[in-house]
Parts: structure tokens; C-alpha cells; sequence
């Protein structure tokens, strides 16, 4: 299972949506996921691939990791990942 598919997952479950009702375009808002769903998705992102997401639910804006949509998301958790490998 590709990165993406495994994030749409996460973010499916937590806007308990089919995966397929998840695209790239979509935005968590979109996809009725409030902070709360914001926080557990990405801990279970966090989880799912080990890796520790630069987040912080308290100032959203302020982190370094862009949530604005799936697309940005999956391609940020992808860097991370790389990241880590070096």
C-alpha cells in the first residue's frame, strides 16, 4: 500500500468515510474532520509510519506542516518520510 493510499485510509476513518470518498483535492473541513479528528489523524499518522509530524494542534497555524489539503498532507508525511531515511 503506497503512502497516499495509507493516509487516505486514516483520513477516511476519521471523517468515517469510504477511502474512495477522499480525494487530493479534498480539505479536512470538507470532509467534516474538526480539530479533534485533526489531532487523531495525525497521531495515527504518526503511528502508521513512525515519524514524528511537526504539528502542534494548540497553534495550527503556526506549524511548519500544511493541512490544507489531502494532496499537501500526504505530500508532506512522503517528506518526512524521506527525511527520516536519510
Amino acid at each position: 500500500m503506497s503512502v497516499k493510499d495509507r493516509v487516505i485510509a486514516i483520513i477516511a476513518e476519521q471523517a468515517v468515510l469510504e477511502p474512495s470518498d477522499v480525494t487530493m483535492d479534498s480539505t479536512l473541513e470538507d470532509l467534516g474532520i474538526d480539530s479533534l479528528g485533526l489531532v487523531e489523524s495525525i497521531f495515527a499518522i504518526e503511528e502508521e509510519f513512525d515519524i514524528s509530524v511537526p504539528f502542534n494542534a494548540n497553534e495550527p497555524e503556526k506549524s511548519d506542516f500544511d493541512i490544507s489539503s489531502v494532496a499537501s498532507i500526504v505530500a508532506g508525511i512522503e517528506a518526512l518520510i524521506a527525511e527520516q531515511k536519510k
